[in-house]
């Protein structure tokens, strides 16, 4: 019989998955053992983006290997942020994919705890009056924490009083969850009482310590009900913001694809797939296999649907998408990373692509719902397979090559792979370059070569620092690598004072966001550690998104 064996004289039936992964092990041991000797070696963790990344590699000439354990990898490729895959880490020599801490820009209370300790600091600058700067409440639907007293009590006293047929919906997000797990609608006053009742249990449980554990911190958004539909469904835009250097800073930004429902909008429908438009939930829609290539559209086509539709009717620009609307994307992200600017790991050979969610509304004010760590890969459509290969090869060649330039001291820009990525954030500054850390790191000599001024390539808005001269007579081993910057608050702030003062001259980069709480502080200062054991564990998972 197949897939069947005697033990002890019984024939006992062993699943055909078990086999297959009994198959894989065998391989991948003997993969072990063949790959030895001269690299260079990559190694993936997870299977998001796992083919593309492994065909780029192989291309390469480089040799895949299988042992998580092994430390002489060039590329280490992994979806989920475990303390592990930084461990033995040597920057300057090795690529890391994805920054240890970037949960101060992807996950929700991460980031608007970082926009509001950005608009603490940016308070104190003088930005001209000239100057226009953007406001949390111009690109980010009115949030608050579930897990702050004061923000969780001043929401539900705003409830009161507000009667059901007012038309106000608000969404429910765990801060560090995608997919749309955990999500839930509050379209009622009794949805609101439930919450409320819910979060006092969980909080009377946690302070009599029979909680193992706090659960997910959730904010609580309001809900955009009257969104631009594009054939009478629901969309958002998935955009990408690629940190390919964090030693000096290079930053960009790639268009995307349009995400859309199966079915066509109706805020009343209970049914989240209505609401919630990324492909998790719209594989859940028992009509998803007629209609996914439906599900995705172009930038392209997307433009030309509102050329055909809005122009004229809504007086817009000719070519709304690829101009004001992107622009309008970038403006955004660019400020996200300044408020984060400070406070990200900052060492050679760690990079990220992150998956930016923009929603337009019916009047084509933009807004940004969230952005994502380990932004799904996946082609299993058209369009996909369309955009997401290109992309990500591009963010393996510029993340490549400007590391290649840190480590011999050349000049980064221009960038020979540089194809459809657009340069936001050009932080080129010799005082910060891998080569202070590879000097002080080889002998601590002080004759650190001068680098020379040069010109961004591509920037959007001034985005340049200018690729500042090195004093001639700082020492390198003055410069030490910002592994943890969050350990040290009052310098992170000085920084971003200092980013500020650089950046007020060009306008819509900093923002003037309501005053900071005592937890959002913390948690700007502190979030790199987690309350329990168990938390750790969860914050260090990251799934698809």
């Amino acid at each position: 019989m197949s897939g069947a064996r005697p033990v002890d004289g019984v024939h006992k039936s062993i699943p055909r998955n078990q086999l297959l992964w009994s198959c894989r092990d065998q391989e991948r041991e003997k993969h072990e053992e063949e790959i030895q000797g001269a690299g260079p070696f990559f190694f993936i963790g997870g299977a998001n983006g796992a083919e593309i990344v492994s065909t780029y590699c192989e291309k390469r000439g480089w040799k895949r290997i299988y042992n998580k354990n092994r430390d002489d990898f060039k590329l280490k490729w992994c979806e989920t942020k475990s303390a592990f895959n930084y461990l033995n880490f040597r920057e300057g020599e090795q690529l890391v994919y994805q920054i240890p801490n970037n949960k101060v820009l992807t996950t929700k209370i991460g980031l608007l705890s970082s926009l509001r300790e950005y608009e603490r600091v940016s308070s104190k600058v003088n930005h001209g009056q000239a100057h226009r700067r953007l406001k949390l409440e111009d690109f980010i639907p009115t949030t608050f924490r579930m897990d702050v007293k004061e923000e969780r009590e001043a929401f539900f006293a705003q409830q009161e009083g507000v009667s059901n047929n007012s038309g106000h919906m608000w969404i429910c997000k765990p801060t560090g969850l995608n997919q749309g797990r955990g999500i839930f609608l509050l379209k009622s006053l009794e949805d609101i009482a439930a919450l409320k009742a819910k979060l006092q249990y969980i909080e009377d449980q946690h302070t009599l310590k029979t909680l193992p554990c706090r659960p997910h911190a959730h904010v609580v958004q309001h809900y955009i009900q009257r969104p631009l539909l594009l054939k009478g469904k629901k969309f958002d835009v998935r955009s990408y913001l690629m940190i390919a250097c964090t030693s000096n800073y290079m930053v960009f930004f790639h268009h995307g694809y349009v995400r859309l429902t199966c079915d066509l909008y109706d805020p009343s429908s209970n049914n989240l797939s209505t609401h919630l438009t990324n492909q998790y939930m719209q594989k859940k829609n028992p009509r998803y296999s007629q209609v996914k290539e439906d599900t995705v559209w172009s930038m392209e086509s997307f433009n030309v649907y509102v050329n055909d539709r809005f122009q004229a009717a809504k007086g817009l620009p000719r070519d709304w998408v690829l101009g004001a609307f992107t622009r309008r994307m970038q403006q955004i992200m660019r400020h996200c990373f300044f408020a984060v600017k400070s406070k990200l790991d900052r060492r050679l050979g760690l990079f990220d692509l992150i998956g930016c969610d923009f929603m337009v509304d019916e009047d084509f004010k933009v807004w940004l719902l969230e952005m994502n760590c380990n932004p799904a890969l996946h082609v299993n459509c058209e369009v996909l397979r369309a955009v997401i290969p290109p992309t990500v090869v591009e963010t393996l060649d510029v993340t490549l090559e400007i590391f290649h330039k840190c480590r011999l001291r050349q000049r980064i820009l221009p960038l020979a792979s540089l194809r459809d990525f657009v340069l936001l954030y050009d932080g080129h500054d010799g005082s910060h370059s891998a080569v202070a850390y590879r000097k002080s790191h080889a002998d601590g000599r002080s004759d650190r070569k001068v680098t020379k001024k040069s010109q961004p390539q591509s920037s959007v808005g001034g985005a340049s620092d200018g690729n500042t001269v090195p004093n001639k007579n700082s020492s390198p081993g003055e410069h030490k690598p910002n592994t943890c910057p969050l350990q040290h608050p009052s310098k992170h702030v000085d920084v971003m004072k200092q980013t500020l003062t650089q950046e007020a001259a060009h306008p819509g980069h900093v923002t003037d966001l309501p005053g900071t709480s005592t937890q959002d502080r913390r948690d700007c200062e502190d979030d790199t550690e987690s309350h329990s054991k168990e938390q750790k564990e969860r914050d260090t998972q990251t799934n698809v998104s």
